[in-house]
């Protein structure tokens, strides 16, 4: 197993005078969990093919490990690779599937057959391996494409958007094997693609924002939720409550209501955004009150989600166990506490280009955070 992280330095992909990908830094460290999260069109999944070695940086190189594999092939590389739509051979069974990559890196053939039972015992398969794709549903597919690409053992995992085609259920099951999987195979990078932002808070050490191929954000799940950088960041990450504000002294206007803040600096007289997330929005008085009209009522199960009229400016907020449902038209108070609101610079609802280089994660941090192609194959590349 080759290891080390994965490392963007300053990677720029085109298409033509199209760039996908501009200028990308950022370090995936040993044994890390790295979601790129944004929406289609992003440069995310453009990011992932250039460690698989399937695009071809424009300028910029990439390293895995102390290794410049900028130029090498993919199946020089030593990855693990699984896609959304699985991409098992239909024709061989599963444990055919499974050794598939190993026969393509000539790993000697008395010892492939302990590899592809390791490789499906890890993810839960073994039972499964004289079945053909076609007998297995989604989930047991996609445990099998897994499979296949740690059958090599990788020292990075590229995983792109590999439960998009899962329905609900199935998806909650396979993120929490997933997190079973990376504490069982700590030694391994993984960088995960997704548009998804709940896949990406439960099981990503860190997460890289991406938007208009370019790097906008990156931190630990905790820091993007609750400490959001950019209106971009707060608006993608969790839903959130964007209010245009004036800075005074010591407080912030809105809505010719002055509201109190813990954190955040900008200069007086300034415009900002003020950004509170749903849930701690409460119903009634309390402290940075503000009065509106009920505009919309959805019942959410655990909570009711209210949308409220205020000075002409939305405000959602989530609220349980209410004793009676406010209906439309009705006035309401909201409020919220000052350490539960961020102090954003106003305009940066898309960052600027030179978005900072992603810190390394600290340690001891708890990750699991807020309530949220047959001829690539052949390539080496153990591709699911």
């Amino acid at each position: 197993m080759t290891g080390g992280g994965i490392r963007f330095d300053r990677v720029s992909v085109a298409y033509g005078a199209n760039t996908v990908l501009d200028a990308l830094d950022l370090t995936v460290e040993p044994g890390e969990v790295m979601a790129l999260l944004g929406p289609s069109g992003s440069g995310k999944t453009t990011a992932l093919r250039a460690v698989a070695g399937f695009v071809r940086p424009v300028s910029g190189r990439v390293y895995l490990g102390d290794r410049d594999v900028t130029g090498l092939p993919p199946h020089r590389r030593g990855i693990g690779m699984v896609v959304q739509q699985y991409a098992l051979f239909p024709h061989m069974r599963v444990q055919d599937n499974v050794a598939f990559g190993l026969k393509a890196n000539k790993v000697p053939r008395p010892e492939i057959p302990g590899r592809v039972t390791e490789a499906l015992e890890l993810v839960g398969m073994a039972a499964y391996s004289g079945r053909y794709p076609r007998e297995l549903s989604g989930g047991q597919q996609q445990r099998v494409a897994i499979a296949r690409a740690l059958a090599i053992r990788p020292g990075v995992l590229l995983l792109d958007e590999p439960l998009s085609a899962l329905d609900a259920q199935l998806r909650s099951g396979m993120l929490a094997e997933l997190a079973r999987l990376h504490r069982e195979l700590p030694d391994v990078s993984i960088l995960y693609v997704t548009h998804d932002q709940v896949e990406a808070l439960t099981l990503a050490d860190r997460i890289a924002v991406m938007d208009r191929a370019r790097l906008q954000d990156c931190g630990t799940p905790q820091e993007l939720y609750r400490r959001p950088r950019t209106e971009f960041t707060a608006s993608f990450v969790g839903n959130a409550n964007l209010l245009p504000v004036t800075v005074g002294p010591g407080s912030v206007a809105f809505a010719g209501t002055h509201l109190e803040l813990s954190t955040g600096e900008a200069a007086e007289g300034s415009t900002a955004t003020l950004c509170v997330r749903p849930h701690l929005v409460g119903l009634g008085e309390g402290p940075n009150a503000l009065t509106g009209t009920i505009a919309e009522v959805q019942w959410r199960g655990s909570t009711h989600r209210l949308y409220v009229d205020v000075d002409g400016h939305r405000i959602k907020a989530d609220v349980r166990e209410l004793r009676e449902t406010p209906v439309l038209g009705d006035e309401v108070t909201l409020h919220f506490a000052p350490e539960d609101a961020v102090l954003l610079p106003a305009g940066t609802a898309v960052a600027q280009p030179s978005a900072a280089p992603c810190p390394q994660s600290p340690d001891g941090l708890d990750f699991q955070a807020c309530p949220a192609i047959e001829d690539r194959t052949a390539t080496g590349v153990a591709h699911g």
